[in-house]
């Protein structure tokens, strides 16, 4: 299994900060967002090399950053960036990951995490529910307030945890289980990315990939809580920072 980590956006909304740096990159309790993600697939031995999916503008710091990530892990880690150096560029998410797979032929299981979502997502169940149901799996996480969840991807899942039905930033929200950053696709899906890809506008959401895909083949969730960040916002960074570090305080 190999491990792709999305880390191509150009984050406006949280510019300055973001203006000459990836948001993935910035520090939230003294360390890189991107190292919590590293830190949590080193321990999977399922999974052998580390992709991250980047763009142009941002692929020198990258290769700084992957410097002092390899002394962590004995994963190999590629950096792989898009042709992009600005927003209106940029193939959007899915895009970039199609981009990947295809450039570096990819033809394996692939563990999917956006790179600037932080959790507490424990992987080795999240892969294991995976081998389980042999399909697509979406990791999501309960934050128990309809009026948050209209903000994100939601779901409703049936008795054995397939998804019924997926909206994404819907006006009602049905539920309040929200779609998180990490997927775990089986390798016969690459054919499926590279499909959307070549049919559908909106390359930047990959709710709105889940939601096709749904519509053509059986697709679970898996759900967890502890905790959970979309770094979207100064004040989502901000949140994240104070919880990351009161949690190193207590272990």
């Amino acid at each position: 299994m190999k491990a792709i980590i999305l880390a191509g956006g150009f984050a406006k909304r949280l510019w300055p900060l973001t203006k000459n740096r990836s948001k993935c990159l910035l520090p939230i309790a003294g360390k890189p967002m991107l190292d919590y993600v590293i830190e949590k697939v080193h321990k999977i031995e399922r999974i052998d090399e580390i992709y991250v999916s980047t763009n142009k503008k941002f692929t020198g710091d990258f290769e700084k950053w992957k410097n002092d990530a390899q002394k962590k892990t004995h994963k190999k880690i590629t950096i792989v960036a898009e042709p992009s150096m600005k927003e209106e560029e940029k193939l959007g998410a899915v895009g970039g990951l199609n981009f990947l797979i295809r450039t570096e032929e990819i033809d394996e299981d692939c563990l999917i995490v956006a790179g600037d979502n932080l959790t507490g997502l424990n992987l080795k169940e999240f892969i294991q529910f995976f081998k389980q149901k042999r399909a697509p799996v979406v990791a999501f996480y309960d934050i128990r307030d309809l009026g948050k969840a209209k903000f994100f991807g939601v779901v409703s899942l049936g008795r054995n945890k397939k998804i019924i039905e997926f909206e994404e930033k819907p006006e009602v929200p049905r539920t309040t289980l929200i779609s998180t950053g990490y997927y775990i696709f089986p390798k016969k899906i690459s054919e499926s990315i590279q499909e959307y890809v070549r049919v559908d506008e909106n390359k930047d959401m990959p709710g709105l990939f889940v939601k096709w895909l749904c519509q053509r083949t059986d697709v679970f969730g898996f759900v967890f809580k502890d905790y959970w960040f979309d770094i979207g916002s100064l004040d989502s960074l901000k949140r994240a920072e104070r919880f990351m570090v009161e949690l190193q305080k207590r272990h």
